[in-house]
């Protein structure tokens, strides 16, 4: 399968006018990740994201005197880095590979260049992307109700 094939298949396109899908692929290249293996951190500079195929990424934090907590999996049909998109290019989470993972990988700088020279795409793709980052947000408020849950009421006074 191609990188365009690849791109045309991913649920993150689904609707991007055709004539986008063959410059994206200039940014674009097939990558395979095995378990265990560490994307990236949370602060590390966001130079790259991926349009997951297959497998499975967890999403985790920093916590002091608890190491990286997880907090969200990304599997196929996922989208995995917003941080590349919105200065300062800092990642907000790390990520690593739990299952064998093959993806799409962009590069940052060149896809963010096409952004600016095209607005509609600019508009498009800033959109979609908008999109994961609300999901990763209610992703993460439910695992903090689920951690912490509703507050007890307090009995009637009276």
């Amino acid at each position: 399968m191609t990188p365009l094939d690849m791109l045309r298949e991913h649920p993150f396109l689904t609707g991007v006018p055709e004539e986008w899908l063959p410059r994206l692929t200039g940014y674009a290249r097939p990558v395979v990740w095995h378990p265990g293996h560490r994307l990236f951190r949370a602060g590390q500079p966001a130079e790259r994201f991926w349009l997951i195929r297959g497998g499975e990424v967890a999403l985790d934090f920093p916590v002091p005197g608890r190491g990286d907590v997880g907090i969200d999996t990304i599997g196929p049909g996922g989208v995995l880095g917003w941080s590349w998109l919105f200065p300062p290019y800092r990642w907000q989470f790390g990520a690593v590979a739990v299952r064998r993972t093959p993806a799409v990988e962009f590069t940052a700088a060149g896809v963010r260049r096409m952004m600016e020279y095209d607005d509609a795409f600019g508009r498009q793709l800033t959109t979609r992307f908008m999109s994961v980052v609300v999901d990763r947000l209610q992703s993460a408020r439910i695992r903090l109700l689920d951690l912490y849950g509703y507050p007890m009421a307090l009995p009637p006074t009276g």
